[in-house]
């Protein structure tokens, strides 16, 4: 009867859809490529749940991110872990990655930011199924995005609904690869992913320091 019982309910559906998380396939590897100088790595795994006025800082996901959250991807119990990369007792990196659903299938984006500044200081794909993947793998393409932070992401915001044409803009400065139609659709998702990546960061590791520039952002006509 026993064994019944554990078959029935291995047999059971499951419940809705199982919080998808994103890590990196060989940790010591990639991260040794990412900072060759590195001699260790520490893992962290980070939840909404598990903050502090978690449930609040979910639901300002979707306002952040600037479109409604994947089902799948993007639940209030997904699981999100840091890799936090030292060299001797100093923290030279953190590296983080998300799911985003994509044309050709879920695309899996990490970037590397610097622990002091928060700033973009790489970010490749680890899963990029998609007739635009040449395109978005291209060192041409990923190294303009070094340099840049959460902040420029809401800096655009604004200056794309009150200065359209401004020069500070550099998420607008971005030169993006020549695409067809096929692929303009992951070439937005992975821009997505980066962006992503960043609000996650500022609230699992940064203390949320860049979150003056998304009230701002929300202020037509405010003072950039």
């Amino acid at each position: 009867m026993h064994r019944l019982l554990i078959l029935l309910i291995a047999a059971l559906p499951q419940t809705a859809h199982a919080a998808i998380g994103c890590t990196l396939s060989n940790p010591a590897e990639d991260l040794k490529y990412l900072f060759p100088e590195m001699t260790t790595y520490k893992e962290d795994l980070n939840e909404f749940p598990r903050q502090k006025d978690g449930v609040n800082l979910f639901k300002g996901l979707r306002a952040r991110l600037g479109s409604d959250l994947d089902r799948i991807y993007e639940t209030y119990e997904t699981p999100y872990t840091v890799y936090s990369v030292f060299k001797g007792q100093t923290k030279i990196g953190i590296v983080h990655g998300v799911n985003v659903p994509g044309k050709g299938g879920v695309i899996q984006v990490f970037v590397a930011t610097d622990p002091t500044t928060a700033v973009i200081k790489n970010f490749f794909f680890q899963r990029l199924e998609s007739s635009a993947a040449k395109a978005l793998r291209a060192k041409e393409f990923r190294t303009q995005w070094n340099g840049i932070t959460l902040a420029d992401f809401y800096k655009h915001d604004y200056y794309t609904a009150n200065e359209p044409s401004s020069k500070a803009d550099k998420i607008a400065a971005i030169k993006a690869p020549q695409l067809d139609a096929a692929g303009k659709p992951d070439y937005d998702a992975a821009l997505r992913g980066l962006r992503k990546n960043l609000i996650l960061l500022d609230v699992f590791v940064y203390g949320r320091r860049f979150e003056p520039f998304f009230e701002r952002s929300q202020q037509k006509g405010a003072t950039k």
